[in-house]
């Protein structure tokens, strides 16, 4: 299962990026995860539906420094993509 996550708020410059990936680590997801041009966080994540789950929860709130506005996500067409988990960089 594929899913994309946008977060929304202050969630650019709080080590989202990072604490993204140690999430995403501990929960064997694969995928990306950005920062908009916007002030968003997008992250493209792949792996099981429980974990995703879990992934989303952790996004409404985020590491310490952040403050969430708003978490949308929606599933994507499923694809073979990466063998772990990145930060994208500008």
């Amino acid at each position: 299962m594929t899913i994309k996550i946008t977060v929304k708020g202050k969630v650019q410059g709080v080590f989202f990026r990072n604490s993204t990936k140690e999430q995403a680590d501990s929960l064997k997801i694969r995928g990306t995860v950005e920062n908009l041009s916007n002030g968003d966080v997008l992250i493209v994540a792949q792996g099981k539906e429980e974990n995703l789950n879990k992934l989303i929860n952790w996004s409404r709130q985020g590491p310490e420094r952040a403050v969430v506005d708003s978490v949308q996500f929606e599933e994507i067409e499923d694809s073979n993509f990466l063998k772990n988990f990145i930060v994208k960089r500008w």
